[in-house]
């Protein structure tokens, strides 16, 4: 529920009345739903309204007016004050000016904020009032006793006092009065009584069974409406307000509700009408649901599971209190434990036998988001069936479920396979029959959580576990923040005592070098080579060397046949260990990899670091590619284990590239093919190596030659766009149709995207092949072709560009084309990258008329969030879904298509099916609901 524009004049009235004595004011707004609005002290004159007015609209403050204007904005809701100075304004009337935009601003938010509260009360109303509905269906109460009961919850929605149900046969034009309260008519309703419509002439329950549509007003009004004659005295009294909506079965009118009041005029509002029209068709179901024996089992059923479920309850009350005894016992020990000595492993097993004593916990893990909220790792982790958990990405586990929402989460296993099937999270490991997992917090936000589970469908949790564990946790948060500090601050001591040994060692070193002057030349002469022909962390040898000693081996190779392997290895996310550690800690990780490397070398080996966190391993006398791969493994085995820097616990891994030596070969071919596999080897997932082969060879021929076809057909103008029609599936009316990038190669002929685009993004050249498709299509809508909107691709990258939006514009204006009938298609990574922005940009086009529509949805994170703070116009569902209609995937593909629409109704946004290749899959999109769709069933993409 948003601000009236009443409500929003009463509080600018308010603080006007704060102004300065004798100081002329207005004060003009702009809300999205409480309109626009002005208010203006007793001094103010019509100039210093209109400086207002104009501030408002971005112009310029009129300066002949001498108007001092203060604005505040935020989103679409604008202030502008105006203050008549005369002169110079006064630091105090600039400043109340500023405070009072200020202060309108949040008032009216606070409107808002006010409003979302009653509705949010409102709809807390309705869902007990649709909840005791149902239940009401179930229950063993004869048909009178659930009517009356219907009559009090709709009593309790609105005004009900005179309320009453009737059932209609359109076909017999017949009807029965099923229920019938009155606080005025004494008329007495019989259910079993069957009436004509003839029986009933100049009746407004007949008008309404006709028409089919809610009527509300006075008596008088809604019979000269509806052509009802009046005078009629056995229809009961007339009525200050009457309200009635129809109760509709398969589109067909079947019967209606009806309320009314005879003392107050106007009781009823469209709000009321709404939400009786919404209540009645639940009222219908419930009707429906109580005539049928096969739910009444149903019902019964249920009823004994909540029986049973308060059963349970009870028995756990019986224990709750040893528990709360428990528990603050168990409070005590955590506090103890944050402040005693002991490693964080250690506090972690600590922490989870106290949670062991006060719930089951023989499954516990405590799970932990990663410095860049990127990774989640289990710093402890003790499971009855499933391995250890190790580090891995952000997925959609249940873990994550309850981070990314920051609530607790008590589920058992039919909660949880409801949450599969709506595509909300996926299960991994073994499948637990009860799962309870709470968030854990630092400076109000989520960080990680703390997990219990059972795999026994015997045990489960309670929400008393939930809370228990809920408040556990909260001192838990304390605890580990605590024992952070206290590690951090062992950690600064360890490195303080480093850093001192080595100034003492440095200090000693230098008076030896006193005492030793007579040698201290040879041995600075010793140190420049040394440092010319190795790394100067490390120690071991740099590119230099490594040239050199390949030189050699490869002199060596041609006449002795003595191959060998070259080894490219590259650390994996090292840069978010200098983020987040610090360039230190990356300088001691470094120097332990080096450490670690070295350790498995042979006598005819050699390691190199060669800048950054490349190193590079010379392997002699490797007879077999296997003895390199076998190595490669050795090192990615090494590598793996787990390193203390600067008071964190690392976990390396690396990218391996091999490339073995042949006949004319060279040190920098051999480095260059060794640096390619690596690459491929990060390509393919990390964390292991590749060996270099022709194919790698050609791959990146291929591509070379591909950029420079690319940017020659940049310079040709050598790309077309391709029109595939959007059509209205109900009756094959194309309303639209997508625009589809096409490139005419000189030698190759007509390329679909597919075979460029990934080029096209990695050297960024995909952003002037778009423009020049923009230009195009452009130009083709001002010709009114073709007909109906027309969507076209947007790439990422031109989010990045904070430009876009007026670039896109600009050419619209200059091709003289409407821009009402121009959308765009973006994904979701262009919302995410950087939300503010891409907003902005949104805001802007959608101002012009551009709206936007979002491709491929349900093949990335598919978050509500984004839904609803950007102005989406429509969903484009992704055309794996669709045609995973009818085949082996029809059950999964048939809930997401489902789940997809449902979506976008409640959102109020339309829903485009993409792929629709055969009838029965557009026949399965209409019976969903979807309106739209496009595919090879309507038409291939074809040129203008």
């Amino acid at each position: 529920m948003q601000p009236s524009r009443a409500a929003a004049a009463s509080r600018a009235r308010d603080i006007l009345a704060t102004a300065p004595a004798d100081m002329p004011v207005a004060i003009a707004w702009r809300h999205p739903h409480a309109g626009e609005g002005s208010v203006c002290a007793a001094g103010a004159d019509d100039d210093l309204l209109a400086a207002a007015w104009q501030a408002l609209r971005d112009g310029p403050p009129d300066r002949q007016s001498g108007a001092c204007v203060q604005r505040a904005l935020r989103g679409d809701v604008r202030i502008a004050v105006a203050s008549g100075t005369g002169g110079e304004p006064a630091p105090l009337h600039v400043s109340w000016s500023r405070l009072a935009a200020d202060s309108l601003l949040t008032a009216i938010d606070a409107l808002a904020t006010e409003g979302d509260i009653s509705a949010l009360r409102r709809s807390e109303r309705l869902q007990q009032a649709l909840y005791e509905i149902a239940d009401l269906a179930g229950s063993s109460l004869e048909m009178h006793e659930v009517l009356a009961r219907i009559h009090a919850v709709v009593g309790g929605l609105t005004t009900a006092e005179n309320f009453y149900i009737v059932s209609y046969d359109d076909l017999g034009e017949t009807l029965r009065f099923l229920y019938f309260a009155d606080e005025r008519d004494p008329w007495t309703a019989d259910p079993e009584q069957l009436l004509h419509v003839s029986d009933l002439p100049n009746s407004l329950t007949i008008a309404l069974l006709r028409a089919g549509v809610p009527m509300m007003g006075s008596s008088a009004q809604l019979r000269a409406l509806h052509d009802v004659k009046e005078g009629d005295v056995r229809h009961g009294p007339e009525s200050a307000d009457w309200l009635g909506v129809p109760l509709r079965r398969d589109g067909r009118v079947c019967g209606a509700i009806v309320v009314q009041s005879y003392d107050v005029p106007q009781r009823y509002s469209q709000e009321d009408r709404a939400l009786l029209e919404f209540v009645a068709q639940h009222i219908l179901t419930a009707l429906d649901r109580k005539q049928a024996h096969a739910e009444l089992e149903r019902r019964v059923d249920s009823r004994t599971l909540e029986l049973q479920e308060a059963n349970i309850g009870l028995q756990a009350q019986i224990a709750e209190r040893g528990r709360a005894e428990r528990l603050q016992r168990a409070l005590y020990r955590i506090s103890e434990l944050s402040v005693a000595a002991g490693s964080i492993e250690r506090f972690y097993a600590d922490v989870h036998g106290i949670v062991g004593e006060l719930l089951y916990a023989a499954n516990f893990y405590i799970a932990m988001l990663s410095p860049d909220g990127q990774r989640l790792e289990f710093p402890y982790s003790v499971d009855e069936r499933d391995a250890p958990r190790r580090p891995r990405a952000r997925a959609n586990g249940l873990t994550e479920y309850v981070i990314e929402s920051g609530v607790p989460l008590l589920a058992r296993r039919e909660n949880i396979e409801k949450l599969e099937a709506s595509g909300r999270l996926q299960s991994r490991g073994t499948h637990a029959q009860s799962w309870l997992g709470v968030p854990l917090h630092r400076d109000g936000r989520t960080v990680g959580a703390i997990a219990v589970q059972s795999y026994a469908e015997q045990i489960g949790f309670a929400p008393s576990d939930q809370t228990l564990l809920t408040f556990v946790a909260h001192h838990i948060d304390i605890a580990l923040e605590r024992k952070r500090a206290q590690e951090a601050l062992k950690a600064a001591h360890t490195e303080l005592e480093f850093r001192v040994d080595a100034r003492t060692r440095e200090l000693e070193e230098a008076n030896r070098e006193l005492r030793a002057q007579i040698g201290e030349r040879v041995r600075a002469q010793q140190r420049l080579v040394h440092q010319a022909r190795h790394d100067p962390l490390t120690g071991l040898p740099n590119r230099v060397q490594l040239l050199e000693r390949l030189n050699t081996a490869l002199a060596s190779s041609e006449s002795r046949q003595e191959p060998f392997a070259v080894l490219f290895l590259d650390l994996d996310r090292f840069k978010l260990v200098n983020d987040s550690a610090g360039h230190t800690a990356g300088d001691a990780m470094l120097v332990e990899i080096a450490q670690r490397i070295s350790a498995l070398l042979g006598p005819q080996d050699m390691a190199a670091r060669l800048g950054g966190d490349e190193f590079a391993v010379v392997l002699g006398g490797v007879d077999d590619p296997g003895d390199a791969d076998a190595m490669a493994a050795a090192l990615l085995e090494t590598l793996s284990r787990p390193m203390w820097v600067a008071g964190r616990e690392l976990y390396p891994s690396a990218s391996i590239g091999i490339a073995l030596s042949h006949p004319g070969a060279d040190a920098g071919g051999l480095l260059r093919d060794a640096d390619a596999a690596m690459y491929r080897a990060k390509a393919c997932g990390r964390d292991r190596s590749e060996r270099f082969d022709e194919a790698m060879r050609a791959e990146a021929t291929r591509l070379l030659d591909l950029e420079a076809d690319l940017r020659r057909a940049i310079l040709q103008d050598a790309f077309e766009p391709y029109f595939q029609p959007i059509v209205r599936l109900a009756d094959g009316v194309v309303i639209g149709h997508e625009a589809l990038l096409r490139w005419r190669h000189e030698l190759h002929g007509l390329l679909p995207p597919s075979e460029f685009i990934g080029v096209g993004e990695d050297t960024g050249l995909i952003e002037q092949v778009d423009w020049l498709m923009y230009r195009k299509v452009i130009g083709m809508m001002a010709s009114r072709y073709p007909t109906g909107y027309v969507s076209i691709n947007v790439s990422p990258r031109h989010f990045r560009a904070g430009d876009f939006a007026e670039r896109l514009l600009q050419l619209v204006d200059d091709a003289g084309a409407d821009a009402t009938r121009l959308r765009i298609e973006i994904t979701e990574v262009a919302l995410l990258d950087d939300a503010p922005r891409a907003l902005r940009m949104l805001n802007t086009l959608r101002e012009r008329g551009v709206l936007a529509m979002l491709d491929d949805f349900g093949t990335g994170f598919s978050a509500l969030s984004y839904l609803h703070r950007f102005p989406i116009r429509a969903l484009k569902i992704d055309q794996s879904f669709v045609q995973g209609l009818g085949s082996d995937l029809h059950a999964e593909s048939l809930a997401l298509v489902r789940a997809i629409l449902a979506l976008a109704g409640t959102l109020g946004i339309d829903a485009v099916a993409e792929g629709i290749e055969t009838q029965a899959q557009r026949d399965m999109l209409g019976e969903l609901g979807c309106q739209y769709g496009q595919g090879y069933l309507y038409g291939r993409p074809a040129p203008p």
